[in-house]
């Protein structure tokens, strides 16, 4: 892979930095999003108004146990909105979000630049496809080699005429099993990688450790940089201790972040009832099993907001959980401030600045 003339910078929406300028920063998050792909309207007919209800303390207590079954939970176009709720993060310390909302969730680069600039914040955008589901209806016809194109185009030049550049490839979505535009896409975003020297994000397919290992081998047929790759939503992919640790020896960065959804039994989200989601505390100590296994390099951290109830104006629990809530909980866990530190400015900061 050639070495960028922007290698240790990190490219924001409003351009690069020096890599010591993320400060604590927020790997996976979605400050704009449109996942109206992920919604299913509710089965049962006393509750198909709820779907179509707004977002209120109206129906918040149902909205716990049918997340996505709601129209407008999966939709946040506000910006006004995404501001109040991310200067939270800022006031908690927070200096850099990446905004992992690729091509298909409603990625919207002058509306994040607008935050940015409003906020004080770095926002990184990403690039990319995200699952079948969410494809564009011509996706079948694109080639490896035109995706690659798009992605390279998006991080070199700009998203259409904006001249605002992503700076990941991510979140590159995956299904179980997988879907084969989805392997044409995860082939073109690894080659796009070793033209453009970016990060990549990989959100693999659910409930089967299969997945995640069968991704791997496809990026690493395809030559990618597994140093600075990483396995999205950890918590809910891969719930065997024995294949995180196989990600983590193949190089790939495991990534904790929905710190704050904790598992309501029954948890509808996908239909997947069998779903064992962890709650923080044993996010925490899974955390500290792959320190101790000598990976602590090799973890990151973030909450995933991408529905609208998960933020604070409803009851949720908002982009500065993390900072006020879980560190201390590390700390009182047996965790280091310096294992912390790593975790949340120093792994971060290794994954996004460009090689």
């Amino acid at each position: 892979m050639p070495i960028s003339r922007f290698a240790g910078k990190a490219q924001t929406v409003l351009g690069w930095i020096e890599g010591k300028g993320l400060g604590i920063t927020l790997p996976h998050e979605h400050l704009i999003c449109d996942a109206r792909f992920n919604f299913s309207e509710p089965e049962g007919a006393s509750e198909k108004a709820l779907a179509y209800k707004s977002v209120s303390m109206e129906i918040i207590s149902w909205l716990r146990y049918h997340p996505s079954e709601n129209l407008d939970n999966c939709q946040q176009f506000d910006e006004q909105e995404a501001i109040d709720e991310a200067i939270l993060f800022k006031e908690a310390g927070g200096s850099t979000i990446v905004d992992a909302s690729s091509i298909g969730l409603g990625r919207n680069p002058e509306a994040l630049a607008r935050i940015s600039q409003a906020t004080g914040l770095n926002i990184i955008m990403g690039s990319g496809y995200l699952v079948h589901r969410c494809h564009p209806q011509n996706m079948s016809t694109k080639t490896e080699g035109e995706i690659t194109e798009e992605i390279v185009r998006d991080i070199n030049i700009g998203v259409g005429n904006t001249g605002i550049r992503a700076g990941i490839i991510g979140e590159i979505g995956a299904s179980w099993p997988l879907h084969d535009n989805e392997r044409k896409s995860i082939r073109a975003a690894a080659r796009a990688q070793q033209i453009t020297g970016a990060p990549l994000n990989i959100h693999p397919g659910r409930i089967n450790n299969k997945s995640v290992l069968e991704i791997i081998e496809i990026l690493e047929d395809v030559g990618a940089d597994l140093s600075r790759t990483v396995i999205s939503h950890v918590e809910l992919r891969i719930r065997d201790h024995d294949v995180r640790c196989q990600v983590a020896k193949a190089g790939c960065y495991l990534e904790y972040d929905s710190f704050g959804w904790e598992g309501h039994v029954p948890l509808s989200l996908y239909r997947h009832t069998d779903l064992n989601l962890p709650n923080d505390i044993q996010r925490i100590h899974e955390i500290m099993q792959l320190i101790e296994e000598g990976y602590l390099d090799r973890v990151l951290i973030s909450q995933d907001i991408w529905l609208k109830s998960w933020r604070t104006l409803y009851g949720g629990w908002g982009y500065a959980h993390i900072s006020k809530y879980v560190t201390p909980a590390m700390l009182r866990e047996g965790m280091s401030q310096e294992q912390i530190n790593t975790i949340m400015i120093e792994n971060p900061k290794r994954l996004l600045c460009f090689v």
